[in-house]
């Protein structure tokens, strides 16, 4: 069991008393009726038995404790893996999807190795919440074929609903009203209205709703009038094994398993760093790296789908009054104990039934505030409208790359673009700051100060210095002071073009002198033999003012 002291914060004194198990047990029985009703319904909108949902459970809810950082965590699959999942099987069959969940395993320990932890601060949360959003609407949109009691083919949201409106076969009305009757009972015990006696055992919601679903079925036939059901579950023994793909499946597989790392732990540490905040825990990216990677590659091997960890059983365990990771291994218990014993009752869930239950889990989601909120701040937020656009007319699957790509593009154009500003000294003191934002700094005669406002890498760092020497050549300069500042470090690229810089300058008159130069940058210098401790074409200061002085003393 994980035993860093982030997951001890209840009982963080030596001499405190020990912290009984009785609460995370209690907590533990609560999320499996949270994630039971979740499982079944994730596999129906991936497309797969619910056992490959309920497998992938167990191992997320078993491996997680051992390896994850946080005691609140629930590892197991979500709507937006399903998704992918659903999209993927569309392209290469079940068996490539399940290939994908092994791979997207390996890449996260292969990121973990790594210390990769940052990965997730590559998808805006602009892009994030567009992509969010128009997820939950498509699977909402997909529940509704099931609730009307109809079979159309077409998968995106677009084509769905077209299809829904205009080819559609007649309703079904004992699905619509079975289906109609369990969403807005699911809405009213979900806002407040659940009976004494369900409140007093904890029975979520969503559980409820289908025990009153099964209930209906057992004393009303509806199998005979028509309605579907979710049918019996075959028990799937544990047998781990690689997927049988060819070449092209397995790239195909590859291409899309980076995306799905990215989604599935930006959801995850979302959701993970949300509650720590809220708890005063620490919490370490890398180690929730680790434990996804274990429990993804184990879930893909056995022909489960891809899990996270889902703000819903997290928040779940917290309101139970989870207190640690044992909450989890209790959740698995009380989850497999539930199929032992109720994998009959569960056959008998109706589908329009369970289709409610998913509609009302993404409810949540169907006013875009996230996404207007965004909108409002301006700056990337139109990032969040082309994500959610990608996701409802092109697919899930193409959504997602489109909002990986778009963080990444974002991203790299803010460090690429030649953003120079040029620095004048504060009247009366040694600091040196943007002329343009303030008229009263002055400008030395002759000495050009200019600073990038984003580091010099391969990307940049030509432009960059071109537009400096364009500036210096436009004013005459006989000195240019480049500040470094915020440069932690200098790639080859960006040493070889401060050469052909220091040298294109130096044709022309003018001396370069490098300002609050860092030592990792000074050393890669120092180095390169571009700048020497004994004198060289260029010199380094630790600070501008010291620059300033050095080309003011020959004149003195």
């Amino acid at each position: 069991m994980n035993r860093r002291p982030a997951s001890r914060t209840a009982n963080a004194s030596p001499n405190a008393p020990r912290v009984s198990w009785w609460p995370d047990l209690l907590a533990g029985v609560s999320v499996a009726g949270v994630l039971l009703p979740e499982a079944v319904a994730y596999a129906a909108i991936a497309g797969v038995p619910p056992m490959h949902a309920l497998l992938a459970t167990l191992l997320g809810l078993c491996i997680y404790p051992w390896l994850g950082s946080s005691r609140f965590a629930m590892v197991a699959p979500t709507s937006s893996a399903a998704a992918v999942f659903a999209s993927t099987a569309l392209i290469g069959g079940p068996v490539m999807a399940y290939a994908l969940v092994a791979l997207t395993g390996v890449l996260f320990l292969v990121a973990a190795s790594l210390r990769a932890g940052f990965l997730g601060a590559f998808i805006s949360r602009p892009v994030l919440r567009g992509f969010a959003w128009a997820l939950a609407i498509t699977i909402m949109l997909k529940q509704l074929p099931q609730i009307l009691g109809v079979q159309v083919s077409a998968a995106q949201a677009g084509p769905l609903l077209w299809s829904l409106l205009t080819e559609a076969p007649p309703v079904h009305l004992p699905s619509l009203g079975l289906g109609a009757a369990a969403l807005l009972l699911w809405l009213a015990l979900h806002h407040g209205f659940k009976p004494r006696a369900a409140s007093s055992l904890f029975l979520p919601t969503s559980l409820l709703v289908l025990l009153m679903g099964v209930a209906a079925a057992a004393t009303l036939n509806l199998k005979a009038q028509g309605v579907a059901l979710v049918g019996d579950i075959h028990w799937q023994a544990l047998s781990l094994s690689l997927p049988q793909l060819s070449t092209d499946q397995w790239l195909r597989a590859m291409e899309i398993a980076p995306a799905l790392l990215m989604i599935l732990f930006a959801e995850s540490w979302g959701a993970v760093r949300s509650l720590a905040l809220q708890h005063g825990d620490q919490v370490d990216a890398n180690h929730e790296l680790r434990a996804l990677g274990v429990a993804n590659l184990a879930s893909g091997l056995v022909q489960g789908l891809p899990v996270g960890a889902g703000f819903s059983a997290a928040s779940a365990s917290q309101a139970a009054g989870g207190r640690s990771q044992w909450a989890g291994v209790a959740a698995a218990l009380s989850l497999a104990l539930l199929l032992w014993l109720a994998r009959p009752a569960i056959a008998l869930i109706p589908a329009p039934v369970l289709a409610a239950v998913v509609i009302g889990i993404l409810s949540h989601h169907l006013w875009p505030r996230a996404v207007l909120e965004s909108l409002h701040l301006g700056g990337d937020a139109w990032l969040a409208g082309v994500a959610a656009l990608g996701v409802l007319l092109f697919g899930v699957l193409f959504g997602m790359l489109l909002a990986i790509g778009l963080s990444l593009l974002l991203a790299m154009r803010r460090f690429a673009q030649p953003v120079v500003t040029e620095l004048g000294q504060l009247p009366g003191t040694r600091d040196y700051i943007d002329q343009a934002r303030h008229p009263d700094a002055t400008r030395l005669t002759g000495v050009l100060i200019m600073r990038p406002e984003e580091p010099l890498f391969f990307a940049n760092a030509e432009r960059v210095l071109e537009l400096v020497k364009q500036r210096a050549q436009a004013d005459a300069a006989r000195a240019v002071i480049l500040s470094l500042e915020v440069c932690d470090d200098l790639d080859s690229s960006a040493i070889e073009a401060l050469g052909e810089f220091v040298v294109s300058l130096k044709h022309r008159g003018i001396s370069v002198l490098l300002a609050r130069v860092k030592d990792r940058p000074r050393e890669a210098l120092l180095r390169s033999g571009l700048a020497q401790a004994g004198g060289s074409d260029v010199s380094l200061y630790w600070s501008v003012d010291d620059a300033v002085k050095a080309i003011a003393e020959p004149a003195e």
